[in-house]
């Protein structure tokens, strides 16, 4: 049943990559069509063709190598200035110059003069920007959908107010005494009659709707008298409670590890239970903006995060499991997510599809920032350069200069290949690293 378990989150990660990079091309292949750009293929994958079939004038179909896609588009470089289309002459001798000419010439053999007013570099500067971004907007989506799905629709392990334990006594601080003696004092929550499985409903008169609102106003309460209601056996029960105002040790917000320092909080002496949790829908956004902001921060220090994975990989150093991660270790990371014990009793199976809908999700949120980056190949070069275009020709407007044309995206060629062969790079040493130090879940 392990192997099994195993094989499924393998299998679903890897329709997961599939369906996520279908549907980004599908999101530059529409506004591309309703504007007018001929598109001459769209194809998931790369290398030999596997399968593919022409509709009208496109060729859809999928390639060997299901690692990526495309669409092609007819003139998605302008021609040098006084070329016409069809017509390129390469007169610079330069390396990176003969680059730009080179991406410039296969870019005007593909337009006919039937088919020249259909070209991308000819449509209006906003619906490049449109057709461009289309591909990322569809993660962003598909990240919205499936993270709306798990945490308001099926649900996650939460903690919630429910009461699992109740300590006898305060235990001191910086002991590992587990038992009470004789002269440690009765924990608050046990002198006030508080008991296991009792949901405590109101804190100081106020709802509580989850443990934080709970366990926070137990520790801004500490030393006051205070009113609370919890429900027991179906009755409402009025209690009174004062939390003791004791030294805590202050927990780092990120690791939750001790920072060494401590502060005086109220403690009350009760434990919450876990239970599966759903969330408004409206918190949605919240979530996935901070999915962005995290895989942002990776992108922003992805050399120094690079080096570490290399230390990790040709050392003794662990991964770091907020770090860069390959395909191979997507699909690992789904097939031993898929093969975890349900943390809640109950349902194991819709535990299980909640994590391996929040993994695909978390890969179109990286997806949606990876293809922003400003620089080809990315979506994010393209759109750089037309957002660079609106600029020039306001200023060229100014200057009450004629119109400058559409801007040259193929000079950028030379940094295009660069990052080119910087991607190749990265994916091997993370096929390498998923492979021999592969990202190990936390427990």
């Amino acid at each position: 049943m392990s192997v099994l378990l195993l094989v499924v989150g393998i299998l679903v990660a890897a329709l997961g990559v599939a369906v996520s990079i279908a549907l980004h091309e599908v999101g530059h292949l529409l506004p591309a069509k309703r504007f007018g750009v001929k598109v001459t293929q769209y194809m998931v994958g790369f290398g030999p063709t596997v399968f593919s079939r022409r509709r009208g004038e496109t060729e859809y179909g999928v390639k060997a190598i299901p690692l990526g896609g495309y669409i092609r588009m007819i003139g998605m470089f302008p021609p040098q200035a006084g070329d016409e289309p069809g017509t390129l002459r390469a007169t610079s001798t330069g390396r990176w110059a003969l680059m730009a000419d080179e991406a410039r010439r296969a870019s005007a053999e593909e337009v006919t003069p039937a088919d020249a007013h259909r070209a991308f570099y000819r449509r209006p500067v906003l619906q490049r920007i449109a057709i461009m971004l289309g591909g990322p907007v569809i993660n962003l989506v598909l990240a919205l959908v499936l993270t709306a799905v798990v945490v308001s629709g099926i649900g996650q392990p939460g903690l919630v107010p429910t009461l699992s334990g109740v300590q006898a006594c305060v235990v001191p601080a910086g002991t590992t005494a587990t038992a009470c003696s004789p002269t440690d004092p009765v924990a608050p929550g046990a002198a006030a009659g508080l008991r296991p499985g009792d949901e405590v409903v109101s804190f100081d008169g106020r709802p509580v709707g989850s443990w934080e609102e709970l366990s926070d106003a137990i520790r801004s309460r500490g030393g006051r008298e205070v009113a609370l209601v919890v429900r027991r056996d179906g009755a409402d029960v009025p209690l009174t409670v004062t939390p003791l105002l004791t030294d805590r040790a202050v927990l780092d917000a990120t690791t939750g590890e001790p920072t060494g320092a401590t502060e005086r909080v109220g403690f009350l002496g009760v434990s919450p239970s876990v239970a599966v949790v759903r969330s408004p829908v409206g918190e949605v956004p919240g979530i996935v903006a901070d999915q962005v902001r995290g895989v942002a921060g990776i992108v922003v220090r992805l050399p120094q995060r690079l080096v570490d994975v290399a230390q990790a990989a040709f050392g003794s150093e662990a991964r770091d499991p907020n770090g860069p991660i390959g395909v191979v270790g997507i699909g690992r990371l789904a097939g031993e997510l898929n093969q975890q014990p349900a943390i809640v009793p109950g349902d194991a199976f819709a535990e299980r599809v909640s994590r391996l809908l929040s993994l695909v999700a978390g890969l179109n949120v990286a997806l949606f920032v990876f293809n922003l980056i400003p620089l080809l190949p990315f979506d994010g070069g393209h759109i750089a350069g037309a957002l660079w275009e609106i600029v020039k020709k306001a200023i060229w407007r100014l200057r009450r200069r004629p119109d400058p044309g559409p801007v040259d995206v193929a000079k950028a060629m030379p940094l295009a290949y660069g990052v080119s062969i910087l991607l190749v790079g990265m994916s091997v040493l993370l096929l390498y690293a998923d492979i021999v130090r592969p990202v190990q879940l936390p427990g």
